[in-house]
């Protein structure tokens, strides 16, 4: 999760049964994709399972980082290429003891300058901020401006991670102000996966040029 100067991490949806797995695998193909996060809540681990593994193995066949959200067990039990975790969702140490060195730990950070400085002395991999624009896909509590991550951009060489309401309409600012990763869902899953992808794709490389 380290190559180009931005690119996209899907967030799935929190419905993810039916025919899900194949809009995964259009989405995939449609454009370049660094990660995807399996995220689901209020769901039994065995069933969280269940729902993952055909989607880990679409990943694995794309080279697609699979990150699992807030779950340190269910990140070590289909091992997952990494895990996300929340403010109240374990330790950055704790999950590096538990799925090894390889593993890709990122940390909510939300608008704090100090929380992402201290994920980033805890030995995270990334830092997420956000939310940067009204979300339709989680509740609002976290306003982040775009100087955040100019600051981050500017002092630290850890990746940062741009989240909440991000579309290829609004995308632009957060591409020139130095996020490495914009987050997105429902630009993806509200409508054609395919489409939307390459519209955000079209959207972060305009941003790039401009930079």
């Amino acid at each position: 999760m380290s190559e180009p100067a931005c690119q996209l991490y899907l967030i799935s949806p929190l419905d993810m049964g039916g025919v899900f797995p194949d809009r995964l695998a259009r989405a995939l193909d449609a454009g370049p994709v660094a990660a995807f996060q399996f995220r689901v809540k209020d769901m039994d681990e065995h069933e969280a399972a269940r729902l993952a593994e055909p989607l880990l193995r679409i990943c694995a066949d794309r080279e697609v980082a699979f990150i699992v959200n807030d779950s340190i067990s269910l990140a070590k039990r289909l091992g997952a290429d990494g895990v996300h975790l929340g403010q109240d969702d374990g330790t950055v140490a704790d999950a590096r003891a538990r799925l090894g060195k390889t593993a890709q730990i990122g940390v909510t950070c939300h608008a704090s300058r100090h929380l992402a400085m201290e994920a980033g002395e805890a030995g995270a991999d990334y830092v997420a901020f956000g939310a940067f624009f009204p979300s339709s896909t989680k509740d609002t509590r976290h306003v982040a401006e775009t100087e955040l991550l100019q600051w981050w951009s500017r002092l630290f060489e850890l990746p940062c991670v741009a989240i909440g309401g991000i579309t290829a309409e609004n995308c632009a600012p957060l591409v020139a102000a130095g996020a490495d990763f914009l987050a997105v869902s429902h630009a993806v899953w509200g409508g054609n996966e395919a489409d939307g992808v390459q519209a955000l794709t079209a959207a972060i490389n305009k941003a790039l040029a401009e930079r």
